[in-house]
C-alpha cells in the first residue's frame, strides 16, 4: 500500500504535478549539487551555472500551473510544506532581478537567470512520461558536471525518469499487503478489520502510531484552514482570465439565508460546494493546501469532511481519522494501478479519483460494510470516467474550481446510493481502475493538461 503520508502531503498551489513536483525535484537537484561539492577540495564548490528544461505538459502549461516559479523556489532550498506562500512572489522576484540563486554556506551564488535558464521544451516528446523536467549543473568554463531527468508523476510524486514506470515502485513492508480492491475486501473479510484498521495497521509498522494520528490530525486541520482562508477572501485571481473569488460572497448569501430560514433542503449541497471552491480559489491563488490526491482535485476530501464534520450526527475527531485512512487506502490503489496525473490520463485521474476517495471514507464513518465502502469508491470513479484535463489558459481555475464542488457532491451521493444497497454490485472498484486505466491511456493528448484542446481551445480569452 502506499503510505498515507504520500497521499496527503501539504504544499502550495495551484498545481501537484506541475508545482509541489517540480519543487520537490529542484529542491532534490540542489541537494545532490551540495553533497558532490562538500566532497570538494578547500570546500570550494564548482558549480557557477544551473539551466532547466521543461518537457511536455510542464512546457505548455508553466506559466498557468506556477511551473517556473516552483522550479526557482526549489532552486532557493524552499520546500513545498514549509514554505510561505506569503513571502514566494518576493523570492522569486529577488532571483529574477539578480540572475542567480541566493548565495549558500559561504559560497558564491549561482548564475540562474530565470528567463534564459527555463527553458520550454514543447515539441520535445519526453520518453517515460509528459511531466518531465531536466536539470543541469555547469562549472565557470561552461563544462556540465551534473545532469539529473524527473518525473513528476501526480500528486507531488517525483521519481527519476529510469524509474517512471509504475512497475518500479518500491512498497514498503508492511501487514497487509493490499495492491487491489480484491486484496483489500479479502483482508477485511480474513481479520474482522475495517478499511481503516487495515490502513492505520500498516502505517503503524512504519513509525510510531502516535505520529500517523498526529499526521491525519494535521491534514484535517490544514483542510478546514484552508477553507475557512478561501471564505474569508475576496478578489481577483492571479493571471491573464482575472477569474473573481466567488467563495467569500456565496457564504454571505448562505449566511443570510440561514438567518431567515428560508433555505431548501437540497442547499446543504451549496455548502459542500462552498467548501470546495474555497479550497480551490486557494489553490489556485498559490495558497497552503493538501494534495488529495493532487492540487487540482485539492478541494473534494476536505469538502465532504467538513460535510461530515458539520452536518452529520455523531461526527468525531476518530470519525474524521477513519475518514482519511479509507481515503488514502482508495488514493493508493488509483495511483497504483492506474494515476492520478491529469497529464497522463486527463481529470478523471484528479478529481476522479478524489471524489472516490472522498466516497469510500464518508461511507465508511457513516457505517458502510467494507464491501458498500468499496462500492462507493466504484460509484463516485465510473461517473468520472472519460472526465478531461483542459485548464483554460494554462490555470487550475475554469473549470477545475467549479469541478471540485461537483467532485464533491458525486462523493456524497456515491456513499449514500451504495448505502442503500447490501454491497452487491456487478462491477468491481478494480475494473474501473483498469478502465480509467486504458481510458488515459486512449485519451488524446490535447486532453492531458496541455491546455491545447476541449475548454481551452474553445473558450474566447480576451
Amino acid at each position: 500500500m502506499i503510505s498515507l503520508f504520500d497521499i496527503f502531503k501539504v504544499g502550495i498551489g495551484p498545481s501537484s504535478s506541475h508545482t509541489v513536483g517540480p519543487m520537490r525535484a529542484a529542491l532534490r537537484f540542489m541537494e545532490a549539487c551540495a553533497e558532490q561539492d562538500a566532497g570538494q577540495p578547500g570546500g570550494a564548490s564548482p558549480v557557477a551555472h544551473i539551466r532547466v528544461t521543461l518537457y511536455g505538459s510542464l512546457a505548455w502549461t508553466a506559466s498557468g500551473h506556477a511551473t517556473d516559479k516552483a522550479v526557482i523556489l526549489g532552486l532557493c532550498g524552499e520546500h513545498p510544506e514549509t514554505v510561505r506562500p506569503d513571502q514566494t512572489d518576493a523570492m522569486v522576484a529577488h532571483v529574477r532581478v539578480e540572475g542567480c540563486l541566493p548565495a549558500r554556506g559561504g559560497l558564491p551564488p549561482v548564475r540562474f537567470a530565470p528567463e534564459t535558464d527555463i527553458v520550454l521544451d514543447k515539441e520535445t516528446h519526453p520518453p517515460k512520461h509528459p511531466n518531465t523536467l531536466q536539470f543541469e549543473a555547469f562549472d565557470q568554463t561552461g563544462a556540465l558536471l551534473r545532469t539529473a531527468r524527473f518525473c513528476s508523476v501526480g500528486g507531488g510524486f517525483i521519481v527519476s525518469e529510469e524509474a517512471a514506470d509504475s512497475s518500479s515502485y518500491a512498497l514498503p513492508d508492511v501487514p497487509h499487503d493490499v495492491r487491489s480492491g480484491a486484496d483489500l475486501l479479502a483482508l477485511t473479510q480474513k481479520t474482522g478489520l475495517s478499511i481503516a484498521q487495515i490502513v492505520l495497521e500498516n502505517e503503524s509498522a512504519l513509525r510510531p502510531a502516535a505520529d500517523v494520528v498526529a499526521h491525519l490530525d494535521h491534514i484535517a486541520s490544514v483542510m478546514m484552514h484552508c477553507i475557512e482562508r478561501g471564505v474569508a477572501q475576496a478578489g481577483i485571481l492571479p493571471g491573464k482570465l482575472r477569474v473573481q473569488r466567488r467563495a467569500h460572497a456565496l457564504y454571505e448569501r448562505l449566511k443570510d439565508k440561514d438567518r431567515r430560514n428560508s433555505n431548501l433542503p437540497h442547499e446543504i449541497m451549496d455548502w459542500v460546494s462552498l467548501f470546495a471552491i474555497a479550497v480551490n480559489e486557494e489553490n489556485a491563488a498559490g495558497g497552503r493546501v493538501v494534495t488529495a490526491p493532487t492540487n487540482g482535485a485539492a478541494g473534494v476530501v476536505p469538502a465532504v469532511l467538513r460535510y461530515y464534520r458539520d452536518y452529520c450526527p455523531g461526527a468525531t475527531v476518530e470519525g474524521m481519522r477513519d475518514f482519511l485512512l479509507t481515503a488514502s487506502a482508495m488514493g493508493s490503489l488509483f495511483k497504483l494501478n492506474a494515476s492520478i496525473s491529469g497529464a497522463e490520463v486527463g481529470c478523471q485521474g484528479e478529481v476522479g479519483v478524489a471524489s472516490s476517495m472522498a466516497a469510500a471514507g464518508l461511507a465508511a464513518v457513516l457505517g458502510a460494510t467494507p464491501a458498500q465502502v468499496e462500492n462507493a469508491a466504484e460509484i463516485a470513479m465510473e461517473h468520472h470516467l472519460g472526465m478531461t484535463c483542459d485548464p483554460v489558459g494554462g490555470l487550475v481555475q475554469i473549470p477545475c474550481i467549479e469541478r471540485n464542488a461537483f467532485g464533491a457532491i458525486k462523493a456524497i451521493n456515491a456513499a449514500s446510493l451504495a448505502l442503500c444497497g447490501d454491497g452487491e454490485h456487478r462491477v468491481s472498484l478494480d475494473q474501473v481502475v483498469q478502465t480509467m486505466a486504458e481510458t488515459g491511456r486512449d485519451m488524446n493528448h490535447r486532453y492531458q493538461e496541455t491546455s491545447l484542446g476541449g475548454l481551452a481551445m474553445n473558450f474566447p480569452e480576451c
